[in-house]
Formats: structure tokens, sequence, C-alpha cells
């Protein structure tokens, strides 16, 4: 998951979707800021959140996004289209596999789950199962016609903003992050890990 400062919307969705697959241990999650301050912790409204949403945001410390990191995902995940934009630039061979959040989401949300678990029994691993799923949900970019604004795509940066903002900016992340978790949870079914 990646944001900016990875103190606010990147741990939310790394906590919430590590608290959604917490029974399956077999998938890793991490997140990542595009100009993180090297271990500030969540400010108290967005830890907040994450304890609200089943997270534990007590030992994150955030981190700058490095091209390491972006090379060894598998899924990178994006809170914001500029954030998009830089890990591309910064890892172009992971275009593929690189989404916002709510993208990932919008793209996956009609696929049945025996549909993903179908298509992840396809990959003979758990690692290539997830890559036949992520590959799946690629193919399905600009197939609606309809252009998407920055709104639907983007989580709002609440960050030193009310806590209307948060409470905004939550109500757009938690349930794509739900969307991606449903997603994960079917894929792995599939490859029975």
């Amino acid at each position: 998951m990646v944001c900016s400062g990875n103190i606010c919307r990147s741990p939310l969705a790394e906590q919430v979707l590590r608290a959604r697959l917490a029974d399956l241990g077999s998938i890793g999650f991490s997140s990542a800021g595009t100009f993180a301050g090297e271990g500030e912790r969540m400010p108290e409204q967005a830890a907040a959140l994450s304890v609200r949403f089943g997270g534990d945001p007590s030992a994150h410390s955030a981190r700058y996004l490095t091209e390491q990191m972006v090379a060894g995902a598998d899924l990178v995940l994006a809170m914001a289209r500029s954030h998009r934009r830089e890990i591309v630039e910064l890892v172009p061979r992971k275009v593929g596999v690189t989404f916002t959040l709510r993208e990932f989401a919008r793209l996956s949300a009609d696929l049945s789950e025996a549909e993903l678990a179908e298509t992840a029994a396809r990959g003979g691993s758990l690692r290539g199962g997830l890559a036949e799923v992520v590959a799946l949900v690629a193919s399905r970019k600009g197939q609606s016609g309809v252009p998407v604004s920055a709104e639907e795509d983007d989580v709002i940066d609440p960050y030193r903003r009310s806590d209307d903002t948060y409470e905004r900016s939550a109500a757009q992340l938690v349930p794509a992050a739900e969307e991606v978790a449903r997603v994960l949870r079917a894929a792995v079914r599939g490859v029975g890990a």
C-alpha cells in the first residue's frame, strides 16, 4: 500500500487487509510513502480508525517507498493516481500490477469468488495464482468505455484535516480494502494454500 506520508491512508489499508486476512497467514502486507518521514507514527485519528476497523496501529512506523519494495511486490495498491504514477515511474515493469486501491476494487467487484478461485488455480502456486488473479483484474482496465475521474479512484487525504475528512477518507478506503480482501481470499482458496 502506498500513499504520501505513510501515516494515514496506506497504513490503514495495510492494517485493514492484515486484519481481514489474518487467518490465512500466507500473504504479506506492507506500506510505504512517496515522501514519508521515516519512523513517524499514525495521527490519533488514523490510529483510531484502524482500531475501529480491526487493525492494530501500535507497531506502525512510516517508511519511504523504495525501488526494492516495489520490485518485490506482487500487487501494489496506491491511495491516489498520483502515487500510482510515481510507483510506475520508479519501477516501470510493475505497471501491470499497480492500481489505486479503489480502482482495483472497482475492477474486481463483479468477479465471482468461483471465477477468482478458478483463475488462481491456473497459477499452480500461491504466487502464481495471485499473479493470475491480478492479471485478470488488470485485463478489465478500460473495458467500461466510460472515463473514471480521480475522485472515483483516489482516497481523499485526511492528513491535518477535520475529523469529518478522516471519516470520509475511511468511507472510501475501507470498503475498497474489504473488496481486495475478498479477491485475495478467493485466490488463496483457489490454490489451496
